[in-house]
């Protein structure tokens, strides 16, 4: 009985372990994104709607692409595992460049 707990122990924990690993956001199907806190449906159909033109390239090119991803975001969604090309965020980022906006 103690050798059956013990294994049952080591198996929840590498289950656990598994939940908790990198999830690439070119790879990530919907489900997957929606399963990142803060990534609801509308943020993850921006990100598949925006992938279907190419894979990200980086956080940079994430963050410009996507709106409503900045770097406290991407360092919050890097937190709990996903990365960009298998890279997580690294925080020393600049900000992406904002396209200019026409005066009224």
């Amino acid at each position: 009985p103690l050798m059956r707990t013990w294994l049952i122990t080591c198996i929840l924990l590498l289950a656990g372990l598994a939940a908790q690993a990198a999830m690439d956001v070119n790879q990530a199907d919907e489900a997957e994104l929606d399963s990142i806190k803060g990534i609801g449906p509308a943020l993850s159909g921006r990100i598949l709607a925006e992938r279907k033109k190419g894979a990200f390239k980086d956080w940079a090119d994430l963050m410009a692409s996507i709106k409503g991803i900045r770097p406290a975001s991407a360092a919050k969604f890097s937190r709990q595992g996903l990365t960009v090309d298998g890279v997580p965020f690294d925080e020393a980022l600049p900000e992406p460049p904002r396209p200019a906006q026409a005066k009224p």
